[in-house]
């Protein structure tokens, strides 16, 4: 979007804050701060067996999500130059990406969240506009290279996040809202051939009502953030940040239709503005990133009725922190052993330790994002190294991850423009 247009469609509030924009303050994280969990410390001997056995990760094809030119993106400080979608290749050695492809054809307008098949060589994205759309892409497994196969509108405004159901026949998506209708999640039918098929549903949740959340700056409406299956594909969860709530849905297999699950959503603390969701792989947990308060509530979920039970609610941030911040992105290791989270402002990643019985979190530390505005992170599939995509500093910045304890180890930046979601692909 040209940056007049990001201001016409991102009005700012009263407070003279732009939407997404808006920093909590420092008392919600003060209060927070009575909980800090205790820091875990690691002795030399854990150092000195994580370089002994020192992996490599399979070379394989990553795509990353941005917001394109001439726009400033939310919370940017200048117009970003990102043309699409851009295709790398990972290095096993040290993590780094070699460009491949800078992906312009079809509706290449901000392109932030990316999402693959579970089985078809598609990769799909949002076009992060208002009015928003999905988009498909044919992905040629012998060179990670994307060929456009089609849009479709997505029903609402700036379409934040998109996943595919494991079954491959629905792909979702999340639209915030906020020109002509509040947040709001959209399902499609996916066709024989990959593309996007017709809209199948279109769920629209409930909240605190217009221009009365608890923080009104962000909260003046329902905000659809994410929409994610569970690891047992029994239920689908769709985050409202307007609401403070997690809707968990049914979704029939053969209509392509949503209904409530027997327990219904999972509230959150009021004004905690819940963004991004992930599932321990046990199954049994979930944690929630609350982006306006900036930290972390951790579920135990049961799966069959779709509910979810409070067991803790940690901060992200240092105790002694006295600046502003919002969290971004939240992912759990796929040994189920650490969590990782982003924080803007703060700058930084933090690492937890995951209990192995209690499925709570203790904090490792916090390390350095190496750049500005970390909006999204990944972990490659191996676990040997988790990618943070600075915004505002056009770096990825690439950790090695200490399988000992969890702790993260720079290794390099990579220079590409306005880097939002990292997604990993086939093996190159």
């Amino acid at each position: 979007m040209a940056s007049s247009e990001h201001r016409r469609n991102d009005p700012k509030s009263s407070a003279g804050f732009t939407r997404r924009e808006f920093l909590p303050l420092l008392g919600a994280t003060t209060a927070l701060a009575a909980i800090a969990p205790r820091i875990l410390a690691r002795g030399s001997d854990d150092e000195q067996e994580d370089e002994g056995r020192r992996s490599e990760a399979p070379a394989r094809f990553v795509y990353v999500g941005t917001y394109t030119a001439p726009g400033t993106p939310p919370g940017g400080t200048h117009p970003s130059t990102a043309l699409g979608i851009y295709v790398f290749r990972l290095n096993p050695s040290d993590g780094g990406l070699t460009l491949l492809q800078v992906v312009t054809d079809g509706p290449a307008s901000n392109p932030s969240f990316l999402a693959l098949h579970p089985t078809l060589p598609r990769l799909y994205s949002v076009n992060e506009d208002g009015p928003g759309r999905v988009s498909s892409y044919a992905l040629n497994p012998s060179n990670g290279m994307l060929t456009f196969i089609n849009t479709m509108p997505a029903g609402g405004d700036f379409t934040t996040h998109i996943s595919v159901h494991p079954s491959g026949q629905f792909v979702f998506a999340a639209n915030y809202g906020q020109l002509t209708a509040p947040g709001n999640f959209p399902a499609f039918r996916i066709n024989a051939d990959g593309s996007i098929g017709a809209m199948t549903d279109l769920f629209q949740g409930t909240g605190y009502g217009v221009n009365a959340g608890p923080i009104p700056e962000r909260q003046e409406t329902l905000h659809a953030h994410q929409i994610v299956t569970d690891r047992s594909a029994a239920h689908v969860c769709a985050v409202d940040l307007g609401a403070d709530k997690v809707n968990v849905l049914d979704l029939n297999l053969v209509t392509g239709k949503f209904t409530p699950a027997t327990v219904p959503f999972a509230l959150l603390a009021s004004g905690s503005g819940p963004r991004h969701m992930a599932f321990h792989p046990d199954k049994l947990h979930a944690y929630v990133l609350d982006e306006l308060v900036s930290s972390i509530t951790v579920f135990k979920y049961d799966a069959v009725r779709g509910a979810f039970v409070w067991l803790q609610t940690i901060p992200t941030l240092p105790p002694d922190f006295s600046g502003t911040n919002t969290t971004a992105e939240i992912r759990v290791h796929p040994s189920g052993r650490f969590l990782y989270n982003t924080n803007r402002g703060h700058n930084s990643v933090t690492m937890y330790a995951i209990d192995e019985d209690t499925a709570e979190l203790d904090v490792i530390g916090w390390e350095s994002s190496r750049g500005e505005w970390p909006r999204g992170m990944n972990i490659d599939p191996s676990g040997t190294f988790l990618y943070v995509g600075n915004q505002n500093t056009d770096t990825i910045a690439v950790f090695r991850i200490k399988p000992s304890n969890g702790k993260l180890k720079f290794s390099t930046l990579v220079n590409t423009p306005t880097p939002v979601d990292i997604e990993f692909g086939p093996l190159a």
